[in-house]
């Protein structure tokens, strides 16, 4: 049932994404009469679900839910319809618009995509508001990936600075610590100041090593739910314990206690636990095959200690925030765009499967628009971009023809069309092919 919420998600944002995209590029076109012969949701190779013929445009739903597309006259696209360019130009058709027409139109989509992110962003700030943990308001430190030991950070370490600048909030943290090329990273460490410099690219190391959570919130082992069949609750354990230690040791934090069990699978753990009511038991616990003991921990977010701020926007400041948010996200994304030079940066590019795995599998209203408004902003960049079949391939062409003067020449661009084309389905294999990987190996658990 989740996964058919999540994909119900994933095809409702992408269907209005790429009807908007497509009408960028409709409404250009007619502002500047160019005739629009079909107009359809998603891909129809062979036959439509739905279609009607409305003036001079058929408007359609495929049955391949790949994009989507708008047939302008004139025009060689990825239908590959050149019956039509070997009369004479028509006065509504494409080729016969001046260069800077057909370049408005070719960039309509794109704009619209835009415009739009920045638009669902600033609504969710109006709507929703916004809730933050301020980045002095984390009270245990952060929790790190044992791999990122060897690099000098350690669990607990509280962040002061990244490269000079202090961040504001523990999302500030972790989108930084990724995305940019970071060279020194100020931390307290146990009351002293500790100074980490790095020549290798920080996000390139995390990529490399497949270090999926690399920064998380370290936050107390407080139990949440139980499974009655399990070694906890077999054991006496209830929910709203606090484990305080393990076998006589100190473990009080989520990490720690799960790395102790999973280093202790199929034994007897003596856990120390500390009662709602203040008073302390000792309990006796068998872990399963796995180092499990088959209990859930609460939230960080959810526990007293860690005091977040509710921030609520106006229109104005929604507006502000909205393009200032916009503006960030869109560019975190074209510099990860580096990490795809390398071949472990090449294996984590996913399909529609990574897609729709992140959204909620409750349906979060909230979740869905933040989600739809990142959406936009990716599927305005990958546009941009200069290959043959997308929207920046178009865009190139009719750039140099405005420089040289003359258009290239049809049959180089039709050659140029099948190649991109070409590209851009060996991309989705492989982008597929990455999904049913991670699918098989439980990546997306």
């Amino acid at each position: 049932m989740v996964a058919l919420i999540k994909a119900a998600q994933l095809l409702l944002s992408l269907s209005i994404l790429v009807v908007l995209h497509e009408f960028g590029h409709y409404w250009a076109a007619r502002f500047f009469k160019t005739r629009v012969e079909k107009f359809y949701l998603f891909m129809n190779p062979g036959f439509s679900l739905f279609k009607k013929q409305i003036g001079e445009t058929e408007w359609g739903i495929g049955w391949l839910p790949l994009g989507g597309y708008v047939k302008i006259a004139g025009m060689i696209d990825e239908s590959m319809d050149t019956e039509q360019l070997q009369a004479e130009p028509q006065p509504w058709e494409f080729r016969s618009k001046p260069a800077w027409h057909r370049l408005i139109i070719m960039l309509g989509g794109i704009i619209v995509n835009l415009i739009l992110g920045f638009a669902i962003y600033s609504m969710v700030l109006l709507v929703w508001g916004e809730t933050v943990l301020p980045a002095d308001r984390i009270p245990y430190g952060l929790e790190v990936d044992d791999r990122l030991e060897s690099v000098g950070f350690q669990d607990g370490d509280q962040v002061r600075a990244i490269n000079g600048e202090a961040p504001e909030t523990f999302t500030q943290i972790r989108r930084s610590l990724f995305f940019d090329p970071v060279r020194e990273v100020v931390l307290e460490r146990n009351g002293e100041e500790v100074i980490l410099n790095f020549e290798q690219d920080l996000g390139q190391l995390l990529v490399d090593s497949a270090i999926r959570r690399p920064f998380g919130l370290r936050m107390p082992c407080l139990v949440q739910e139980l499974d009655p069949n399990k070694g906890a609750a077999l054991g006496g354990m209830m929910a709203g314990d606090r484990i305080l230690g393990l076998n006589g040791e100190p473990h009080v934090f989520y990490g720690e206690v799960t790395s102790f069990l999973q280093g202790h699978p199929n034994e007897s753990v003596e856990v120390e636990v500390q009662r709602m009511n203040g008073t302390l038991s000792l309990l006796t616990c068998q872990t399963d095959s796995l180092g499990a003991l088959g209990f859930s921990s609460v939230n960080a977010l959810e526990m007293s200690e860690f005091q977040l701020e509710e921030r609520t926007f106006g229109v104005g400041e929604a507006l502000i925030s909205g393009f200032a948010l916009a503006s960030t996200t869109l560019q975190e994304y074209v510099l990860s765009m580096r990490f795809l030079f390398s071949k472990s940066g090449a294996s984590q590019v996913g399909s529609l499967v990574t897609f729709g795995s992140i959204f909620d599998g409750g349906w979060d209203w909230e979740i869905f628009w933040r989600n739809t408004a990142f959406f936009s902003l990716i599927l305005a960049f990958m546009n941009l971009l200069p290959i043959p079949a997308l929207d920046g391939g178009h865009v190139v062409f009719l750039l140099y023809e405005m420089v040289a003067g003359k258009p290239a020449p049809e049959k180089f661009l039709e050659r140029a069309q099948m190649v991109g084309i070409v590209l851009l389905l060996t991309l989705m294999v492989y982008a597929l092919g990455n999904d049913i990987w991670r699918l098989v190996t439980g990546q997306f658990s």
